[in-house]
């Protein structure tokens, strides 16, 4: 019982440490450690740190890092060249400043399924709602909502064939690709936007009644800058690229090749369905940074430092969820977490419902929707694996239903995208939280019990 509480205990105090501002890369050693101590004699200390806590740590690090170096340089580049305005600006041209919202949810769509990261996104895209919701009367608090609603629900982990590291973190456990269990994945893709939509425009309209407007920013101006922009033709192709390349590589081209040679001890044995879909991606981002590169030189000022900003960017977020998967790899080692992971698969009999609820909950309680599933997966994916085999059940719906958990509960106030994108739209928690939360979170709750539900009644995916 001891046990058991120290790591409840450790991974309280990681998200306690993590809300407060503690880096991740440091405090999550140390929270493992106070499990270890919880459960004195189970695990040396040391000895957990190099054989137990690094190697995790690493092998995540070597599998993912190439997504992360390559999507932060995609979306620094997509940034400096102009290219993310200029869709964003046509996307406002056609839908009209009178749909707002649904402008900026459709722009901020449009580049995250392309490999745009949120961060970028969010700084591209916030100048030019802040313009559109004051033209249109709409309360700024809502603009976080909107940005949300476009980046972190459909986008990141149902729609097939989006980059997200969402999608891609299963890739390994269930031997799929990004575009696994696609019916399953557009059904809940419809209905989070369907669902956000109709919320944000109810909640415009009250507020219009109400006579709100788009309230006092008047210190916040955000400059929208259309000088120098590429055209849409020119700044759309990368995003063409990413989804096609995607596809046409890991359905056709690579499996088209040899790979006998992965079945040696020099390639580590390896199966192809393992590695394939990350060597898709891999190489549909690279081949979208030429593109951008080649035409948009003149557009790029410092090129080297685009790049250099990009790489240097893509280590911190990699480094805090790859010491999430060292802390996990850790937790799992313990003989307590044996009466844990029994008690969390006893909460459901279908393997399909019980990883659905343990991605949930621990994306929950870490507030990262990568964090929480690594931890999930790097515990429990191998017997989630297994059990699906026993159960005759697809592994793509594994994965797409471990993406949609893992979004389900993870906009909680101490999530880092939150606060990242309130500080960008120079909001607070209790001005746009709420909002944030029905449309970033509610959603993807209710869109995994829609499929759950269709799943289990139906037999659908």
């Amino acid at each position: 019982m001891v046990g058991i509480l120290g790591i409840f205990a450790s991974l309280a105090l990681l998200i306690y440490l993590a809300e407060r501002g503690w880096n991740v890369i440091f405090v999550a050693p140390i929270c493992a450690t106070v499990a270890i101590l919880f459960n004195w004699g189970d695990l040396p200390v040391l000895g957990s740190y190099t054989q137990i806590y690094m190697p995790a740590l690493g092998s995540y690090f070597a599998t993912y890092f190439p997504l992360f170096l390559l999507g932060a340089v995609f979306g620094k580049l997509m940034d400096e060249s102009g290219s993310a305005r200029a869709i964003a600006h046509r996307i406002v041209a056609w839908v009209g400043p009178k749909r707002a919202i649904l402008a900026v949810v459709l722009a901020c769509a449009l580049l995250t399924y392309g490999g745009v990261s949120l961060f970028v996104v969010a700084f591209s895209v916030y100048p030019i709602a802040a313009s559109l919701f004051r033209e249109a009367g709409i309360p700024k608090r809502l603009i976080p909502a909107a940005i949300g609603l476009g980046s972190f629900t459909f986008t990141m982990v149902a729609l097939p064939g989006t980059p997200a590291i969402q999608n891609a973190i299963p890739i390994p456990f269930f031997k799929t690709s990004i575009y696994a269990a696609p019916g399953m994945g557009l059904v809940a893709a419809v209905f989070m936007f369907a669902s956000g939509m109709f919320w944000l425009n109810r909640r415009a309209q009250a507020a219009a009644r109400q006579g709100e407007g788009y309230g006092d920013h008047a210190e916040d101006h955000p400059a929208v800058d259309t000088r120098n922009l590429p055209g849409f033709a020119v700044a759309l192709t990368p995003i063409l690229l990413v989804i096609a390349l995607n596809f046409l590589l890991s359905k056709f081209v690579i499996p088209a090749f040899d790979h006998s040679y992965l079945a040696t001890a020099k390639f580590k044995n390896v199966d192809l369905k393992k590695v394939l879909a990350i060597w898709a991606i891999v190489g549909a981002m690279a081949t979208a940074i030429v593109a951008i590169v080649l035409m948009n030189r003149r557009r790029i000022a410092d090129l080297a430092g685009a790049i250099n900003a990009g790489t240097l960017g893509s280590l911190l977020p990699m480094a805090n969820t790859a010491s999430e998967v060292g802390y996990g790899a850790v937790i799992a080692a313990l003989a307590a977490f044996a009466i844990v992971r029994e008690g969390l698969k006893s909460l459901a009999s279908d393997p399909v419902i019980s990883l659905w609820l343990v991605v949930t909950v621990l994306a929950a309680m870490t507030g990262s929707a990568s964090g929480g599933m690594s931890l999930a997966l790097g515990a429990m994916g191998e017997y989630y694996a297994k059990a699906a085999e026993a159960a005759h059940i697809n592994p793509e719906i594994m994965h797409r239903i471990a993406a949609m958990g893992s979004a389900a509960m993870d906009i909680l106030p101490h999530n880092g995208a939150v606060i990242t994108l309130l500080a960008i739209c120079k909001l607070t928690h209790r001005q746009s939280y709420f909002d944030l939360f029905m449309v970033g979170s509610l959603t993807a709750f209710s869109a995994s019990l829609l499929v759950l539900g269709l799943y289990l009644t139906v037999g659908v995916f």
